[in-house]
């Protein structure tokens, strides 16, 4: 992957300065990037690139199309997209804080450590909610 850092490195050198890898999935990887341009710390995905030559890069190209158009306050903007050498990207903003994957398992956490058949739980199951809501609270991780 170092290759394909290089090349997105310069490639992008203009307009993003990667700072380093945030997160790798089966299909991309993120890297905490400097946005030159706006003067702001930004997320920017990479499709792998072997990926890209065996599968092609349509799923890819869709995942940014769906991004581009979604718009509400509990999802974050495309800013950017587009291709450099072989590689193709987009931009979101950087949000600081735990992975999705690192929230759902503290919360999975949490509820196991609820009482699965409480009798108060069942007469008011608005309750459920901030129950939750107070063990994530206790259980975040501190800065």
């Amino acid at each position: 992957m170092a290759l394909a850092t290089h090349e997105l490195t310069e490639a992008l050198q203009d307009r993003y300065k990667l700072e380093r890898e945030l997160g790798r999935g089966g299909m991309a990887t993120v890297y905490l990037a400097q946005d030159l341009k706006h003067d702001r710390l930004v997320a920017l995905k990479v499709l792998h690139p072997e990926l890209a030559a065996s599968l092609g890069p349509e799923r890819f190209l869709r995942e940014i199309k769906v991004a581009a158009r979604l718009s509400h306050t509990h999802i974050v903007p495309l800013y950017d997209s587009g291709q450099a050498g072989d590689l193709l990207y987009y931009v979101m903003p950087y949000v600081e804080g735990e992975s999705l994957r690192q929230r759902l398992n503290r919360e999975k956490q949490c509820r196991s450590m609820l009482p699965s058949r409480s009798p108060a739980m069942w007469r008011a199951p608005s309750t459920m909610p901030i129950a939750i809501k107070s063990c994530t609270a206790t259980s975040s991780p501190r800065t």
